[in-house]
């Protein structure tokens, strides 16, 4: 009676699972796809896509005038690699875009600042003038150095984005790269580096 019952409940289990897999078997096997009904992604050159800089937080304009800037504060020297070389102004522009909103009005205004006076004085952007007329731009960073911060928009920008760009690239990856094994790693000396940094 037992082996009955087994038999009982072994069959049952399997009555409602005839008629689906009777209906698989029957049913006939899809059409393949044509051509017209294939659809195709376009893609793109890994390289390529590795080399476009989309801003994050500023615009195109301010963008340029940040790359201008760290060029010219801390370019590659003899072989150590620069801000640019760092990739500090991408780096910035994903630090300030999670920063507290007076940091972001401090860059924001002082890029458009260095835009604008370049308009106002030289009828181009920033990223297009040459040395003479850079070193015009930036001369509160020959102001001397004091603990309080500079009262001038421009002049107060140009600080705090000296130091950040400072930081930056000699705590990248890059610059440890180049580093000498065994050695102290050398400090970095732009171009407007010297003159106003009391520690060097």
């Amino acid at each position: 009676m037992p082996l009955q019952r087994r038999k009982f409940l072994q069959v049952a289990a399997a009555v409602p699972a005839a008629p689906a897999l009777l209906a698989q078997q029957s049913a006939p096997a899809p059409p393949a796809p044509s051509a017209a009904d294939v659809q195709t992604l376009a893609t793109t050159t890994p390289d390529a896509a590795a080399c476009t800089t989309v801003p994050g937080f500023f615009t195109d304009p301010q963008l340029a005038a940040l790359r201008r800037l760290c060029d010219l504060l801390l370019p590659s020297v003899n072989g150590l690699p620069g801000a640019l070389d760092a990739k500090v102004p991408e780096f910035l522009d994903f630090l300030i875009g999670v920063s507290p909103a007076p940091r972001q009005q401090l860059y924001r205004q002082g890029l458009d600042l260095l835009n604008a006076i370049s308009s106002e004085r030289f009828a181009k952007l920033f990223v297009a003038l040459d040395p003479s007329q850079t070193d015009q731009i930036l001369g509160p960073l020959r102001a001397p150095w004091t603990y309080d911060p500079p009262s001038d928009p421009l002049a107060n920008f140009l600080r705090e984005a000296k130091a950040d760009i400072r930081t930056a690239t000699e705590s990248s990856r890059e610059r440890a790269d180049s580093a000498p094994s065994g050695g102290r790693r050398p400090r970095g000396i732009g171009l407007y580096w010297l003159p106003i940094d009391p520690l060097v």
